[in-house]
């Protein structure tokens, strides 16, 4: 079974000599512009595989003259794949970490002695546990230390890593705003080890270690900047492309303070390692024409003139041989044999890209349409990470298959109870509780214990304290209710609406479960039980809580068992893949644009708005200020916008798609 099968998807596909370049000329060429040495791979573990054969090589090298190799290791979620690599190794014999010394890179502050949520305690349960490691050659910031003394003993862990010889081999990730260790926004290239205040942005990632963005300690103890460029040899690692705007600014832009990891530049013996989604914004990934020739395909010349419109801001038609001769696109000239055969091309294929029919227009020319025309009406299926996933980020459309008379089921994967607040249990007992006074005279003795349990367990509950099972329940079954709301607003009959409930989800916490056979299977018997026509999934792969991500893998697994089995089903089925709240598609991608009036924009704003707990009450909004139907309504504005700017229809709102199609 395929598990990770959202790890394979590749919008643009990229040739392999742009990122595994044939001769040290090509590699020249194409990375001109990289300050930072960059290795790409397609998949995740490959890339892993690549840096823990430099570090396996480091060890025995170190083994073979006698000498203890010393490791700087952070903790970030990208150096997972590297540290279980690390594991399987050991585990088969291969490599040994007898003669390693380890100085963990940063660490919380202050925590309790043994907190099961400090870095350290982090790097014992993914490597240190695992391994033949000495427990005294094991270095790690003290958390528990008065603050009176922490300069004095940031000094004294400077030193320790001098007396062990120096730092071999640094292993890094990097923050959203370019911090490595937790060097944040500011920091100094001559900073060494000391305390530092955390931003809210590195508070918000480093919030999967706790159960609270609220309890993330405000501080940590880091290494500086000038330590970690003292190592001798530095790995930087980056996964997926919520990373990639910060990637491309710290190996292609210049030194910045305001970038910590820019600084890496200036050193002799450092990589970033990262996947294709991690790379997405390098320039020999998303503009290779600025640095090659290219083999142009109709996804690359629309990116391309979607670039050069927005560079030189004129709609598509409006574009010159000269427009394209300035701007490193003459081999398009050559191609078409002029802007205006480029143009019209590009042009019409934006243009099929919208319409009013995301089912398929029964009785129409189909020929040039996102969808087919029959079957009509379309068994469709809609998949919802969190029970608001579904509205907020195709609202409009989930109301335009309703309307146009399709069988619409809308499915709930999780049971997104993590997300509700405490106030919100306590409103709704309150409630129960004076019902149960109100017209049942206070006899149901159920209803009565129950309030009181769980009244006093919220009373006494402390921080990062998991739920029980019982406020859990209570809490899904809030999100039940508002799911039930909004698809009923949406005229979508209660008995197609569907509650999966996931076991990965079940944790009580942000980070949760793997996901297992157990989840694939529940999925699968509800496709094997509706047999769609259509199905729409959450293409958030950039997802902050991996929980989109991970419901995605769960539905394609499902569909790829199908496949193999040879289901009839699958054979007149689309796939259709949405966007919610943080991020658009790339127009380069978008396969189906459904255009909305104000009317129906205001339509899906109210219901969004049904699901009340996610309100400004909810535990999980982010770093972004604004709610949920805010962020949508300003990404669906932005895509009428972009299409308005290249000089198609211009329509208030739009919901973009990108088709899957089973590997």
């Amino acid at each position: 079974m395929r598990l990770n099968l959202t790890s394979q998807i590749a919008f643009n596909k990229v040739p392999e000599e742009f990122y595994h370049p044939r001769s040290a000329v090509e590699r020249s060429e194409l990375t001109r512009r990289e300050k930072i040495p960059a290795d790409i791979f397609p998949k995740v573990e490959e890339g892993a595989q690549a840096v823990v054969d430099v570090i396996e090589k480091a060890i025995k090298q170190k083994d073979s003259e006698g000498r203890m190799c010393v490791l700087g290791l952070g903790t970030g979620t990208s150096l997972t794949p590297i540290y279980e690599e690390m594991v399987k190794r050991y585990e088969s014999g291969q490599l040994s970490f007898h003669n390693v010394i380890v100085f963990n890179a940063y660490e919380y502050y202050p925590l309790k002695p043994d907190d099961k949520n400090s870095c350290i305690q982090q790097l014992h349960s993914r490597l240190l546990d695992k391994v033949d490691i000495a427990p005294q050659n094991i270095f790690s910031p003290d958390s528990t230390i008065n603050q009176n003394f922490v300069l004095n003993y940031c000094r004294q862990y400077e030193e320790r890593i001098n007396s062990c010889g120096g730092i071999d081999l640094m292993l890094l990730g990097i923050g959203r705003m370019g911090n490595i260790a937790t060097n944040e926004p500011g920091s100094s290239v001559t900073s060494t080890s000391r305390l530092i205040l955390l931003d809210p942005v590195a508070r918000e990632e480093m919030s999967m270690s706790f159960a609270s963005q609220d309890l993330v300690p405000p501080c940590c103890i880091t290494m500086g900047i000038a330590t970690i460029l003292k190592a001798r040899k530095i790995f930087l690692t980056a996964w997926g492309e919520g990373k990639a705007d910060i990637i491309q600014k710290t190996v292609e832009e210049r030194i910045s303070d305001s970038i910590p990891a820019s600084f890496l530049q200036t050193h002799n013996d450092v990589r970033f390692v990262m996947d294709l989604a991690a790379a997405s914004k390098l320039t020999r990934i998303v503009h290779p024409w600025l640095v090659t020739s290219c083999e142009w395909n109709d996804k690359l010349v629309r990116s391309a003139l979607v670039w050069l419109c927005q560079k030189i801001k004129k709609p598509i038609l409006k574009l010159t041989n000269k427009d394209y001769n300035e701007n490193g696109l003459s081999e398009l000239l050559a191609l078409y044999g002029s802007a205006y055969n480029a143009n019209i091309k590009i042009f019409n294929d934006l243009q099929h890209t919208i319409t009013g029919w995301p089912g398929g227009k029964p009785n129409a020319d189909d020929s040039n349409r996102p969808e087919r025309a029959l079957p009509y009406p379309k068994r469709v299926v809609v998949f919802s990470p969190h029970p608001d996933d579904d509205v907020i980020s195709m609202g409009g459309t989930i109301r335009r298959l309703v309307q146009q008379n399709h069988d619409v089921h809308v499915v709930y994967e999780t049971s997104g109870n993590i997300a509700v607040g405490d106030e919100e249990v306590t409103r709704f007992m309150h409630f129960i509780n004076g019902f149960n006074q109100l017209f049942d005279q206070n006899k149901d003795e159920v209803i009565k214990d129950k309030y009181q349990e769980i009244k006093n367990f919220l009373a006494n509950k402390n921080d990062g304290d998991v739920d029980t099972r019982d406020v859990l329940t209570i809490k899904g079954l809030i999100r039940r209710g508002e799911a039930r709301t909004a698809c009923t607003y949406n005229h979508i009959p209660l008995d197609h609406v569907h509650f999966l409930d996931l076991p990965f989800y079940e944790s009580g916490r942000v980070e949760k479960f793997p996901m297992t056979e157990k989840d694939v299977d529940i999925v699968r018997d509800l496709l094997r039980k509706i047999q769609p026509h259509q199905i729409y999934v959450a293409g958030d792969l950039a997802d902050p809580h991996g929980t989109h991500r991970k419901c995605t893998d769960a539905v394609l697994a499902a569909i790829d068992l199908e496949k193999h089995e040879g289901a009839a089903w699958l054979n007149d089925c689309r796939i259709w893949m949405y966007r919610g709240a943080w991020a658009e598609w790339e127009i380069e991608n978008i396969e189906m644009c459904v255009p909305m009036s104000p009317e129906e924009l205001r339509a899906k704003r109210n219901a969004i708005l049904k699901h009340q707990s996610q309100m400004e009450s909810a535990p999980y909004l982010g770093n972004d200020e604004r709610l949920f139907w805010q962020r949508a309504e300003d990404r669906n504005h932005a895509t009428a916008k972009l299409y308005d700017s290249l000089g198609l229809a211009c329509y208030e709102a739009m919901e973009a798609f990108v088709e899957y199609k089973p590997i």
